[in-house]
């Protein structure tokens, strides 16, 4: 049974980054809902609580049971987690004369204590609460402070239990990895062996008992995330995985081709569906982004039921699911979640559809995806693609979709992308890709004057997508790819550039 830490998630920001933290220290880590944790077994060493957007004062703050944690396993609150902690068990929380937000420096560490072992006197961490403990429970330690912050972080008596009002998963917490181990690995006693070796094994060893001699049927679509799903279902079940690689028509330029003779590469038994008039007819005068989407969606499925047909006792339809696919279709509050975007591959399959959903994938962020990859023995031209989203350009053509705007995009797209590539660039960009906007503005091409098409083009810097920077590209190559697309794809006499971060905006337009 893999040990794990549980990490319960009260809606912070910085959730996810605990969990990338913790597996960094290759500790298996699970995050939940605070109000829905799976059953308490012996494979979880230990329980962090995250931050949150609420404040323990609210009437309807988010109050955990730690009836089954407290005092039984290792607990460490982190922000909302310690003031909980406190707030709980007969302390006291209240609003900060001065709210702290960003960088502060430990004032007092108590060494002494395994959660501060080796943590420096002046230690920069990032603050980022309103709330402050004023007094603590009668067995609680204080064990750091800041100049702001006189309980910054506590141990309490009798107990591995543990809070902290500062972030240590966050960059800007120097000595954050430091603090994070000492409760994982000493006081925890985490082993640190999920590596991606092991994951392939383990994986590998439970697809086969899982699957049996059933047969899988895989939807490629030439990424990273389907291609080490294929890969990992491939050696535990060979020729009974069937591949099915489905031109919806909003591809890149020329992707259909070239991504079935790549994979000729890989021995896998892939099938290659022309339903690109399907998709493109079912889209016809449709422009809201979520009705896009889930046109794709069902699509996509109405194409795989059809195949799955062809394929006799085809039991199981194999899925690229990644962690933060998981992650963002979760509610915190156990209520409807608020709809960011939708997923395509979660959620399940329509009735008719008799087919069980495989995700090998599903516990993975995407950077923990490409190391199984390569772990596999799979070429960087598989492991290093840029990520692209399920719908497509469907959801890059902003408004209505037709065959002429399909192709202006998928020439601007392959112009920009190519341009990356050509100049070195294409590695230092998590993700990028061009949106045609429906918007035409006023140019002139030789004496004439002309009425025609904005294209904005988005580059963003990241490791799982969950947060994301806009990269900074040299001027002298955008201004490159920008003469080359106005000159080169008709239809188009203006282009821009997305220089948004994620949050507040997101990576697709749409």
């Amino acid at each position: 049974m893999q040990e794990k830490i549980l990490i319960l998630d009260f809606g912070s920001q910085y959730t996810q980054l605990i969990a990338r933290r913790v597996r960094e220290l290759n500790v298996y880590c699970e995050i939940h809902p605070y109000n829905h944790p799976p059953k308490l077994d012996d494979s979880i060493k230990g329980v962090i609580l995250s931050g949150s957007p609420f404040s323990v004062r609210e009437e309807n703050a988010p109050i955990p049971d730690l009836s089954e944690i407290k005092g039984k396993l290792p607990l460490l609150g982190v922000c909302y987690g310690a003031q909980h902690l406190a707030h709980c068990f007969g302390g006291e929380v209240m609003a900060s004369n001065k709210r702290e937000y960003g960088r502060a420096n430990l004032t007092s560490v108590d060494n002494t204590n395994e959660l501060l072992k080796g943590i420096s006197m002046n230690s920069q961490v990032w603050m980022s609460h309103g709330d402050t403990i004023e007094r603590m429970p009668d067995n609680y330690k204080v064990i750091a402070s800041t100049v702001d912050v006189e309980n910054a972080a506590f141990a309490i008596e009798g107990e591995t239990s543990y809070g902290i009002q500062f972030h240590p998963e966050v960059y800007h917490s120097t000595e954050g990895t430091t603090l994070l181990k000492n409760y994982i690995v000493d006081i925890c006693g985490c082993k640190q062996d999920w590596t991606p070796d092991a994951f392939v094994e383990t994986t590998v060893a439970e697809l086969k008992e899982k699957l049996g001699d059933d047969r899988v049927i895989l939807g490629l679509s030439g990424g990273v995330d389907s291609t080490v799903a294929a890969m990992l279902l491939h050696k535990a079940i060979g020729k009974n995985l069937y591949c099915i690689f489905v031109d919806n028509g909003l591809l890149r330029k020329n992707e259909f081709t070239d991504v079935l003779k790549k994979y000729e590469t890989l021995g896998l038994n892939v099938i290659g569906v022309d339903a690109g008039e399907k998709f493109i007819s079912a889209l016809a005068g449709v422009t809201e982004p979520e009705a896009k989407r889930k046109i794709i969606g069902n699509a996509f499925v109405e194409v795989f039921d059809d195949e799955s047909h062809k394929i006799e006792n085809a039991k199981w339809l194999g899925q690229g699911t990644i962690y933060p696919d998981v992650i963002e279709s979760v509610s915190v509050t156990g209520g409807p979640s608020q709809t960011i975007k939708s997923h395509h591959n979660v959620g399940g399959l329509p009735d008719y559809m008799k087919l069980k959903v495989v995700e090998p994938l599903k516990l993975l962020f995407k950077d923990e995806v490409r190391r199984v990859g390569r772990s596999m023995g799979l070429e960087d031209k598989f492991i290093s693609r840029h990520p692209f989203p399920g719908p497509g350009l469907g959801i890059r053509i902003l408004g209505d979709i037709t065959a002429e705007k399909v192709r202006i995009l998928q020439e601007v797209d392959h112009i920009y992308i190519s341009g990356l590539l050509e100049d070195g660039l294409y590695d230092e960009v998590w993700q990028a890709g061009a949106m045609l906007l429906p918007v035409q503005s006023v140019g002139v091409m030789g004496d004439e004057r002309t009425y025609e098409s904005v294209v904005a083009l988005r580059a963003v810097s990241s490791t799982d997508g969950m947060t994301a920077d806009w990269s900074h590209l040299p001027y002298e190559f955008l201004a490159k790819v920008s003469n080359k697309i106005i000159n080169g794809v008709k239809g188009v006499n203006r282009v821009v550039y997305d220089i948004s971060s994620k949050p507040p905006a997101t990576i697709e337009w749409e």
